[in-house]
């Protein structure tokens, strides 16, 4: 695609960059590289609040529906109800996934909070 006013040329080859001897420019400052930031991106608080959701949005639904169905349900109706047990199991996942979501608004509140007080200084 041609966009007017651009110079472009398809056909030019580039030649590829220029490589730098490490012998003979021992000295020079300008080409020094600079560290690089490894820093991760997110938080290690928050990786370990994500996994630890992640593992309570597997167990606590499949924990509540077998312990319902073998026990409560097992006394009320002198049988196991697999209907309310997996209702009680989906109520139990909602439960987890509404935690994690005030967890995660909490955190942001506090991280803005946080921005807005390095901008005042």
């Amino acid at each position: 695609m041609v966009v007017p006013g651009r110079r472009s040329h398809p056909n030019i080859r580039v030649p590829p960059p220029t490589t730098v001897d490490s012998d003979s420019n021992n000295n020079n400052d300008d080409n020094s590289e600079k560290p690089a930031d490894t820093a991760p991106a997110v938080p290690r608080e928050t990786i370990i609040k994500l996994l630890a959701f992640t593992l309570a949005m597997i167990v606590a639904p499949i924990g509540m529906y077998f312990l319902s169905v073998n026990t409560v349900f097992k006394v009320l109706m002198n049988e196991g109800n697999s209907s309310f047990a997996g209702a009680l199991a989906a109520l139990t996942a909602n439960v987890v996934l509404v935690a994690y979501i005030v967890v995660a608004w909490q955190e942001d509140k506090e991280d803005q909070a946080k921005r807005r007080e390095k901008k005042a200084q």
